[in-house]
């Protein structure tokens, strides 16, 4: 078992939780969690918006704090006063509280699933050091001080000589490994459990939410003399990361809300519909023209007796103009879209978390979606080797292979002749060409070969031996991976590697030692990387050198393909890399070395002075050859993202990865069509950089936006509004380098900007700000985890789906709300139509029109049937949906439900409310009230059994000319008439 004995600051599972005050530095004494200075936060994760306590008074609070149902509540308490009360009690409160169980329920049922997530979460096991050995804890029962065992998730158990490599991706977004270190003094211990023989302690920063930085100190203050070592970010290991390598013992220093993963998280908020406000609008209109209709009612009577509580009678009488009803059809309506999205067979998997805003979904005018995880596989794969006259794809690579194995098994004349100085200056073989660009790739990287211990195998033995079925690469980019991974695939297989040297495998078996004697790190300013190694067989220093094409262009030798080939590979997704090398003599090298020391040991402009020294040596380098390297995508993402763009949403790509990669997946994907041009925004630091860079950016048209998130972060300090404005006009963009908190706030200023609908969507812990924040928020379940899944409104398991989930499912449910509420108002305002005339005729009186029976019955029974029947109606096919996208773009402008459509419908609704009083008048008179009740529903049912073929038609036909127009409008159809034809 491999035990590495290392102090990191770890902290365990995330929380959103009450407690701990102010934040404040701490100290911490390993593996004494008793000896704390100050109160902390409990580690316990809380996703639900109330409590015990709090869910009844939150529940009510949030339901009433709207007009349209405060005022049934005001509306229902006023029956209990005598003077007022029209009719009985029940006929107000059963509806209301029919209401007010529906939702309550609705929302106990949502609190247990989220308690019951929760709870499972907090119940996960960790292994605790203690002074009884090792013990086992719940996540929940983690204290500030532990000494936790935390182990390898994904991978089999590697040695690394003390350290460990860790994942960020659910934190930062990035999905490169990062090598963590030890406390080098805790090294020396013999074992684990003597960290709780010695007196040390950590002391650590105050809480921040700063991811990538951290200030402490380590003491041991048993030793002669005290020992104290400096801890920084290469020492720590965040929640939500996850380790791929080693055993490691740590001490949690945060826990709880203290933790960066939370910091950088939003609390939930409530989210209600947009649909829902716009009732609420038009519901203060209705109440609006209830209180004018009640005032002209007193006046006709010139305001005599006690006229001010005549006006509260008629309020009571005509409150019809406001349904009830229309709230129970909607949360109905609502709860039915949900299952139909659950059940679609066409995207299985999908959850609906929030059931009270799937029609939200059907109004979307921008996509802001995560990049690694969510759009890519992040699994990335070697797709070309160009070498200027020639090019390889995938189906020729074994071309490739039989010339490096063809290299590697010449006659030694002929190898040596290809190594001599002067073979560079005469015309190389293509057999030679492709083994030096293969040689020089599976020289110039990071990458590390570790190698596991399987039980039958030990560590020492198979490392000794590189056994292929024990290896595995790491680096600190998977692009860095697959480039080895392909050099392997085709002969040359890289078997080892420290700081100081490297071994290649020939296709023969033959080992190739390599002395490491520099290394340049690639940076984001140089955005290049070289190495230079000596041949232990031949004794040849070679520098080889590898970047992007901007900044290899000016370093290469002349020659006249670069430029295109490189244009063409990048129009087809690939990021692209340069490899050049240059043959060195010693007495190059050796003046090349002290001038790399001199200059690592200036005190004043080190860095420029390091990087002036290593251009000495790029220059006039031997172009060897371009690599193409893909980053698989999705399934399906270009189709759904070309339908999402011909649907008229904007989609913007926030991710924490780099510029490169996401430029390159923007293009991969077609989220910059091939016929947009790019524009990288510069690095800005400044104002008058940022106002530069603005500037020239406004003066390019249907032009895409790349830009990182330091330099967003700088634009949004000064130029906030006009940055805005620039970039809801562009047709896409990608923010790189971007944090958890940036996300959030990009979707919150695209809400106060542009007063649109957002769309979120990721799959990891660092999109779960951006996924609360947005009015819809889409979570794919995914390898980085269930984090994004269950805090968003609506969970899918690929992104293809939201193709389907917003074309067909939110088109629907947009437009059947929409139908809905105005038909609800519709039949309602004919109930008060009828009320208002009814009173006019005998005399303005406040005389209730059999009240009880009109709501209950007629309100209920009688229209619950074509009521319930607009849940279900469908206008085009699913098919057509998808096929053309372009339908739902007019749904962006709200015009199912808008102010026009409502006034329409208002006339329609007196008229027919008049005419209706007209048939039924002559039957009061006589008092044929039964009669005229039986006759109704006697003709209702014989419709819906005789005519249920042509019941639209005949409904047609038997209401007024006015209802004819909004039913059969041949003057202007709707824009899928021609579909359904």
């Amino acid at each position: 078992m491999v035990c590495v004995c290392s102090l990191l600051c770890v902290c365990c599972p995330w929380s959103r939780c009450c407690g701990g005050g102010d934040f404040r530095p701490r100290t911490v004494w390993l593996g004494h969690p008793e000896k704390r200075e100050q109160r902390y936060p409990r580690n316990v994760i809380n996703n639900q918006k109330y409590n015990f306590f709090t869910f009844l008074p939150g529940v009510l609070f949030n339901q009433f704090k709207y007009f349209f149902n405060l005022y049934f509540l005001l509306l229902a308490c006023s029956q209990f006063v005598n003077e007022l009360r029209l009719g009985a009690l029940y006929t107000y409160w059963v509806p209301l509280g029919f209401v007010l169980i529906i939702t309550i329920v609705r929302e106990a049922v949502e609190e247990m699933r989220c308690f019951l997530r929760d709870k499972e979460v907090n119940s996960q096991i960790y292994s605790k050091l203690s002074t009884r050995g090792t013990v086992k804890v719940k996540s929940s029962g983690i204290q500030v001080g532990d000494l936790i065992i935390v182990e390898k998730t994904f991978f089999p158990d590697f040695y690394h000589k003390g350290s460990c490599f860790l994942r960020t991706d659910q934190l930062d977004g990035e999905t490169d490994w990062k090598l963590r270190l030890p406390v080098a003094c805790t090294q020396r211990l013999p074992t684990a459990a003597d960290l709780l023989q010695i007196r040390s302690f950590v002391y650590a920063e105050e809480p921040n939410i700063d991811i990538h930085n951290f200030i402490g100190t380590f003491t041991r203050e048993d030793g002669d003399p005290p020992v104290s070592e400096s801890l920084s970010i290469e020492n720590t290991l965040w929640a939500s990361t996850v380790i791929a390598s080693g055993t490691v013992v740590g001490v949690v220093i945060y826990t709880g809300k203290e933790l960066r993963s939370v910091m950088n998280t939003s609390n939930p908020r409530h989210k209600i519909g947009l649909i829902d406000l716009e009732v609420n609008c038009l519901t203060k209109i209705l109440f609006g023209a209830l209180v004018v209709v009640s005032l002209v009612m007193v006046a006709l009577q010139h305001f005599a007796g006690r006229w001010y509580l005549q006006i509260f009678r008629f309020l009571l009488l005509f409150s019809n103009i406001v349904p009830i009803s229309l709230r129970v059809n909607l949360d109905m309506g609502k709860m039915v879209f949900s299952w139909m999205i659950k059940k679609d067979s066409k995207i299985p998997g999908t959850v609906v978390r929030a059931s009270t805003i799937p029609e939200q979904l059907g109004r979307i005018s921008y996509l802001l979606t995560d990049k690694t995880g969510t759009l890519t596989q992040n699994e990335m794969v070697f797709r070309r080797l160009h070498l200027g006259t020639v090019a390889y794809g995938m189906d020729s690579m074994d071309e490739v292979q039989s010339h490096v194995f063809s290299a590697y098994t010449q006659p030694p004349h002929d190898l040596q002749a290809s190594r001599a100085p002067g073979a560079s200056k005469v015309r190389k073989t293509i057999s030679s060409r492709v083994h030096e660009a293969v040689k020089a790739i599976a020289l110039v990287h990071n990458v590390t070969p570790v190698y596991e211990s399987n039980g039958v195998t030990d560590q020492a033995e198979a490392e000794q031996h590189y056994e292929d079925t024990c290896r595995v690469y790491q680096a600190s980019s998977p692009d860095e991976v697959s480039l080895v991974q392909w050099t392997e695939s085709v002969g040359l297989t890289l078997v080892g590697r420290d700081q100081s040297s490297m071994q290649l495998r020939t296709p023969s078996g033959q080992i190739l030692n390599f002395t490491i004697l520099q290394a340049f790190p690639f940076t984001y300013e140089s955005k290049r990387m070289g190495i230079i190694v000596r041949d232990e067989s031949t004794g040849e220093i070679t520098f080889y050198l590898k970047g992007a094409d901007v900044v290899m262009a000016g370093i290469v030798q002349y020659n006249d393909w670069l430029e295109e080939e490189c244009g063409n590979m990048a129009r087809e997704g690939l990021r692209v890399l340069v490899v050049a090398k240059k043959s060195l003599t010693v007495e190059q090298y050796q003046d090349f070395e002290a001038r790399y020391v001199q200059a690592k040991l200036s005190v004043h402009d080190r860095s420029l002075k390091v990087a002036t020294v290593i251009e000495s040596l790029e220059m006039e380098m031997e172009l060897l050859c371009l690599t193409g390297v893909e980053d698989q995508l999705q399934a399906d993402v270009r189709p759904t993202l070309e339908i999402l763009r011909n649907a008229g949403i904007k989609v913007w790509m926030l991710t924490g990865d780099k510029l490169e990669t996401a430029t390159c997946t923007a293009k991969n994907a077609h989220l910059v069509t091939r016929n947009q041009d790019i524009h990288v925004f510069r690095p800005v630091t400044t104002r008058s950089e940022a106002h530069l860079e603005l500037n020239a950016f406004r003066r390019k048209h249907d032009c895409a936006l790349v830009i990182s998130g330091d330099s967003l972060e700088v634009c949004l300090k000064y130029y906030e509004y006009e940055f805005m404005e620039l970039a809801c006009q562009c047709p896409a963009i990608v923010c790189c380098r971007c944090a958890p908190t940036q996300k959030a706030q990009i979707v919150r200023l695209l809400q106060e900007r542009t007063g649109k609908l957002t769309c979120a969507v990721g799959d990891g812990g660092n999109d779960v700000s951006m996924i609360q924040e947005a009015d819809c928020g889409v979570g794919v379940e995914g390898k980085e985890g269930k984090q994004a899944s269950l805090a968003a409104d609506f969970s899918i398991t690929q992104f293809k789906h939201l193709g389907r989930l917003l074309m067909v499912h939110g088109r629907n449910s947009y437009k059947r709300s929409a139908a809905l509420s105005q038909f609800v108002i519709h039949r309602s305002l004919c109930i008060s139509t009828m009320q208002t005339v009814f009173s006019s005729v005998f005399y303005f009186a406040s005389v209730p029109l059999y009240q009880g029976f009109l709501i209950i019955g007629y309100s209920t029974i009688y229209t619950m049937f074509p009521v319930f029947s607009l849940v279900l109606d469908k206008d085009v096919k699913s098919e057509v949906a998808m096929l053309y996208p372009e339908l739902y773009k007019d749904l962006l402008k709200g015009r199912p439900l808008s102010f026009k459509t409502f006034l329409i419908w208002v006339l329609i609704s007196i008229y027919q409310g008049k005419r209706i009083l007209w048939l039924f008048y002559p039957m009061v008179r006589n008092k044929l009230h039964s009669v005229t009740e039986l006759l109704s529903l006697a003709c209702y049912i014989a419709s819906l059994v005789f005519l249920h073929e042509f019941i639209e038609i005949f409904l047609i036909v038997t209401s007024c000319y006015l209802m004819n127009l909004t039913h059969v409008n041949k003057w202007n159809p709707p824009s899928y008439s021609k579909l359904t034809s």
